[in-house]
Parts: structure tokens; sequence; C-alpha cells
């Protein structure tokens, strides 16, 4: 076995073991940090099969952007632990049943595949000559050039559409106009009276 075998199978062990923490961990933070953790090991397994582009944007957008964000959402929401974990065995089967589909379909992929790790120094778009990413680029800007803009533009749809409904007017909510608040005075908010003052006699009557 040499080196790069090695470290692949290391990173592999570890892949494994931190996505089998991500569903057993009794802490949704916990669960988070470890998913973090398998996308880690799963850059660096594709950095070692020659698909540095796909290792490098693994960890920029899902662990530096989604997952810190999944962090922040599942920390600052009021999550209840113990009616999570209710009725956890009666999702058993499907999940045994889900897990072993995809055993063998990875056990498929790989005897098609020649069964060993696909690791050396070649890019896995091709040759030596150029990485992933100016292959990718190449491709992704000549031949596939109208469906990529068609696509950023269906997302700056949706970007638009989400902005749209959360600035929506709605008839039961309540609004503020800081500038307003900043120029009230102090006789537009308070009225001095002046009453005349009752004798405790009166009073008690």
């Amino acid at each position: 076995m040499s080196a790069l075998e090695a470290i692949f199978y290391l990173f592999a062990t570890i892949l494994v073991a931190s996505a089998f923490m991500v569903i057993s961990a009794r802490n949704p933070v916990h669960s988070v940090l470890f998913l973090v953790l398998a996308f880690f090991n799963g850059s660096a397994l594709f950095i070692l099969a020659g698909a540095e582009f796909l290792g490098f944007t693994l960890i920029l957008v899902y662990v530096g952007a989604v997952m810190v964000l999944f962090l922040f959402v599942i920390m600052m929401l009021d999550i209840n632990l113990s009616r999570m974990r209710e009725g956890i065995l009666n999702y058993l089967p499907l999940g045994a049943a889900i897990a072993f589909i995809l055993v063998v379909e990875m056990a498929m992929a790989l005897s098609a595949g020649g069964g060993g790790p696909v690791i050396g120094g070649e890019s896995a778009l091709g040759g030596e000559a150029a990485g992933n990413t100016t292959l990718l680029g190449r491709v992704l800007y000549t031949e596939y050039f109208l469906p990529f803009e068609v696509a950023a533009l269906v997302l700056l749809v949706a970007l638009v559409a989400a902005i749209a409904l959360t600035l929506r007017r709605r008839p039961d909510s309540k609004y503020q106009a800081p500038g307003d608040q900043v120029r009230v005075k102090r006789g537009d908010r308070l009225r001095m009276v002046d009453m005349p003052s009752e004798s405790s006699q009166s009073t008690e009557q």
C-alpha cells in the first residue's frame, strides 16, 4: 500500500465515522460540527482524486457558508430534543432499507470503476496540462454558456422574489419610521396639565 492510498483510507475512515456521528449525536450542535468534519474529509478525498475544484468548492460553499448558517439557526432555535427523539424507532426499518440501498449502489459503483481509489497526479477531467478549474471554465463558458446564464437568471429571480416577499406590506404588521422617531419633540409626547389640589377631607368623604 502506497502513502497516497494510506492517506485515502484514513480520510475515508474519518468521513464514515463523522457521518455516523451526525445521525447518532444527541446534541444538534454536535451533529452540525461532525457534518463540518465530514465535509472537510470529503473535500480531501476530492483533492486526492484529482478534482481539486470540487474539493475547494465544498470547503468554501458548504463549510464556509451553508454549515455556518445551519449552526447559527440551530443555536438560536429552541429545539425540544426529547420530542425529536420520540418515535425514532418507527423510522428505523425505512432508514435501514435506504442505507442498504446506498451501500449496494456504492459497491456497484466501486466494482464498475475497478474497486480501488482513484488517486494520482492527473486531473479528473483530463491530462496534466490543465487543472480542473481551467477545464471546467472552458467547458462552462463555451459549450454550456447558455444554461449557465439561465441558471444565474433563475437564481437572481429567486433572490428578488425572496426580498419582495420579506419586505411586502402586511395589514396585520406594525412598522416603525426611524426618521420620525429621531425628529420627535418633547411636546409631541408629553403634555403638562395644571390641576387644582384636593383637600384630604374631600378625599375621605
